[in-house]
């Protein structure tokens, strides 16, 4: 094994791969079959969002070999590789951007990205009004100069100011994928890394490659950010041609032994979603990410992955991620705190109302509006029965198998999201799900990095001992023994009724319940519930027992009871499942 870096470089950047390796009977344990990793492409941030090539690994991670390291032990164990791949844009120090600027004006690297001309005198204007996803203005403006200093472009010069395109930040440049070498490249990107054992992608921003920059531009007060229509109208996300670039995609996906497999990150209207799982394998369902804690907001949210299967055979389940606030708090507000954005919302959507409290929450450093941390945790192990307990591909964001909450108090100095240093004012980012895990009760980094090393990237709270691995394997009660016996159960029997059709068994303001095959998932919202008979297999929370008279007038039996905000499973009698089908 080649030496590692420093163990300052490694903090800083959030561990290296073969710290990774290190901790692959940990993941193999939890239940995983596969490790998606973020970008682990050189790039100026921490976040690696910003790549300067996407055919070498960042030596801070251990460069090429240690990803052939993970590649290698993950296939041992029967386990996957995914990568992140950047592909709406590169980074700033990208050798395609770095020569558009060097060249000039009239450079041909400019062809490959979205450069235009300014608007008004001199093109001190971007050229039209649109915003960047991460605040500011969508154009960044380039100051061109000759060899000897003098301006190319601007005032005194026969041309105008040129801008270029960010839908995110100036540091990530968006590509022109309409230029033949941006597609081929792309493609020859694809087979460099399956072959060298990455079994898959997920394809980041997936709707924002294909674009219309054809004039008249339409101004931003006439274009729908959410909800993105579902015409593929809108002139930067969706468009029906980014189905064209994913089809190439698929040819070469398919043509590896064995066939490789994409996962899109499209965040567009449900209708939308499944030409992206047609494509390139998966697409994320975040409206499972983004249900809030209700029957109404949940059965909406599984009603979208359920239809994403039956129109392309594929759909997943999502309960957090990078760009989202941490389930364990999201779910520990109560919703009528909320304060209502200016307008009419959305009854297509009936949900983000959490995810917006937890934004305006962190971005208060936690002091507003209340949050039940007991409460949230107490519902995010109910609802990860239920992801668990669906038909798909259920993904889990590191750190909720612990029930780690958002980290709200950052400081300012420390924040590394460019969306905090773009819109303070608005958001403080999404740093607050990035910090690091605690592996260890005790240590200055909880176990992260060696003891007395150097600090991470981003600052551990000083509780975060309490939600450590080692403590929470010693804890028969944890979530994180709660995900283990989940995860292993889903395979047992979950898995076997994945031929089974979801049946919803009870749906109603309080309870949701479904079954697939005899195995049966009961979620308690606000109210207690007798569950029926059965082998409970397991349950989010402690069951209460009763005597019930609920059957016909009998008294004297003993049932189950669901308390709010839990989730159990049962495994129903033979004659129930067969009685409730005919």
């Amino acid at each position: 094994m080649s030496p590692r870096p420093p163990a300052a470089a490694r903090a800083w950047y959030g561990g290296d791969l073969d710290g990774v390796v290190d901790h692959l009977d940990y993941i193999q344990g939890l239940g995983a079959n596969t490790v998606y990793l973020t970008p682990v492409f050189p790039a100026a941030s921490t976040h690696r969002y910003d790549a300067t090539s996407f055919e070498r690994v960042d030596e801070l991670l251990g460069g090429c070999e240690a990803l052939t390291r993970l590649s290698a032990a993950l296939h041992a164990r029967g386990m996957r590789l995914v990568l992140d791949l950047t592909t709406n844009h590169t980074g700033a120090d990208h050798e395609w951007f770095r020569a558009a600027l060097a060249g000039g004006p009239d450079a041909p690297e400019r062809a490959l990205y979205h450069f235009r001309d300014g608007a008004g005198p001199d093109g001190a204007e971007p050229p039209n009004d649109w915003r960047s996803m991460f605040g500011g203005s969508a154009w960044e403006r380039i100051d061109d100069v000759g060899p000897d200093g003098a301006p190319l472009t601007g005032p005194g010069t026969p041309r105008p100011w040129q801008w270029y395109l960010h839908i995110f930040a100036p540091e990530q440049p968006d590509l022109n994928w309409d230029h033949p070498a941006v597609r081929e490249d792309f493609l020859d990107i694809l087979r460099f890394w399956c072959d060298r054992g990455v079994d898959g992608f997920r394809v980041d921003a997936a709707p924002g490659m294909a674009k219309d920059l054809s004039e008249p531009y339409r101004p931003v007060a006439e274009i729908p950010w959410w909800p993105l229509p579902d015409d593929g109208s809108h002139p930067l996300f969706d468009r029906d041609e980014v189905h064209d670039i994913y089809r190439q995609w698929r040819t070469v996906l398919d043509s590896c032994s064995p066939p490789r497999f994409a996962v899109a990150e499209a965040g567009v209207v449900a209708s939308r979603r499944p030409a992206y799982a047609a494509s390139l394998g998966q697409a994320f369902n975040f409206q499972m990410q983004d249900a809030d804690w209700s029957t109404h907001s949940f059965g909406w949210a599984i009603d979208a992955g359920l239809a994403d299967e039956a129109a392309c055979g594929s759909t997943t389940w999502v309960l957090g991620c990078h760009d989202s606030p941490r389930a364990a708090t999201r779910y520990g507000f109560d919703l009528a705190d909320d304060v209502p954005p200016p307008g009419d919302p959305d009854p297509a959507y009936p949900a983000g109302i959490a995810q917006r409290m937890a934004r305006r929450w962190i971005s208060a450093d936690g002091a507003a509006p209340a949050v039940d941390a007991a409460l949230g945790e107490r519902r995010a192990r109910a609802a990860a029965m239920v992801v668990m307990a669906l038909p798909g591909a259920v993904y889990l964001y590191q750190g909720d198998e612990l029930g780690l909450p958002e980290v709200p108090d950052i400081p300012e100095d420390r924040l590394q999201d460019p969306i905090a240093h773009r819109m303070r004012e608005e958001e403080k980012g999404r740093d607050g799900c990035r910090v690091p895990l605690p592996w260890t009760a005790a240590g200055s980094s909880f176990g992260f990095g060696p003891d007395g090393g150097a600090e991470p990237h981003l600052p551990q709270p000083a509780d975060w001992g309490g939600h450590a691995v080692e403590v929470e394997e010693a804890d028969a009660a944890s979530t994180l023994r709660l995900y283990r016996d989940g995860l292993r159960l889903r395979r047992r029997f979950w898995g076997a009724a994945n031929a089974e059709p979801l049946e919803w068994v009870r749906r109603d303001e309080h309870v949701l319940a479904f079954a697939r095959g005899r195995v049966q998932c009961w979620t308690a919202f606000d109210a207690d519930v007798e569950l029926p008979d059965g082998e409970v297999l397991l349950a989010s929370a402690p069951l209460g027992l009763v005597e019930s008279s609920a059957d016909g007038g009998a008294v004297g039996r003993a049932v189950n009871v669901l308390p709010p905000a839990a989730t159990a499973w049962l495994l129903a009698p033979a004659h129930c499942h067969r009685n409730r089908r005919n």
